[in-house]
């Protein structure tokens, strides 16, 4: 009876973290008609290797990431990306996903001379995009 017992709860273990790996993790519903967007640099910008991003938000507010305050969220900048990241996952921070968890509205970027896109996300407290995602569009910037 016990080796049987103990075949089952181990049955059981493995079917409950299974189902968690493969559990989607929630999303936060984005404010309707919400956006985000560059102030700075505009589209096609010649900029030196240091320069100023700021990022507009319309239709919702800032808040620091693990803040969870309705219709808010926090600002992820995706640098050089051929692809958006997942979107039902937190997002992971790389020199492709800079994150700006406390609550940044811009910030000094430095990229080497060429050419680079820039886009826009915005997470919510737990660095997970919205559903829909609020995302920019992308621009690209040529570094001198």
């Amino acid at each position: 009876m016990n080796m049987h017992m103990s075949h089952l709860g181990c049955a059981l273990v493995l079917l409950t973290a299974s189902t968690l790996v493969g559990a989607e993790t929630p999303r936060t519903p984005a404010p309707e008609g919400a956006q985000v967007y560059f102030i700075e640099p505009a589209a096609g910008a010649v900029v030196p290797q240091t320069f100023s991003v700021k990022f507009g938000l319309k239709g919702m507010g800032v808040a620091p990431a693990g803040v969870d305050v309705p219709a808010t969220g926090h600002h992820h900048l995706l640098v050089d990306g051929a692809a958006l990241p997942a979107l039902d996952q937190p997002l992971a921070t790389t020199e492709q996903i800079r994150h700006f968890g406390k609550g940044q509205t811009e910030t000094q970027l430095t990229l080497a001379p060429g050419p680079h896109s820039l886009q826009l996300l915005v997470g919510d407290k737990n660095h997970v995009p919205l559903n829909p995602p609020v995302l920019s569009e992308k621009i690209n910037i040529t570094v001198k």
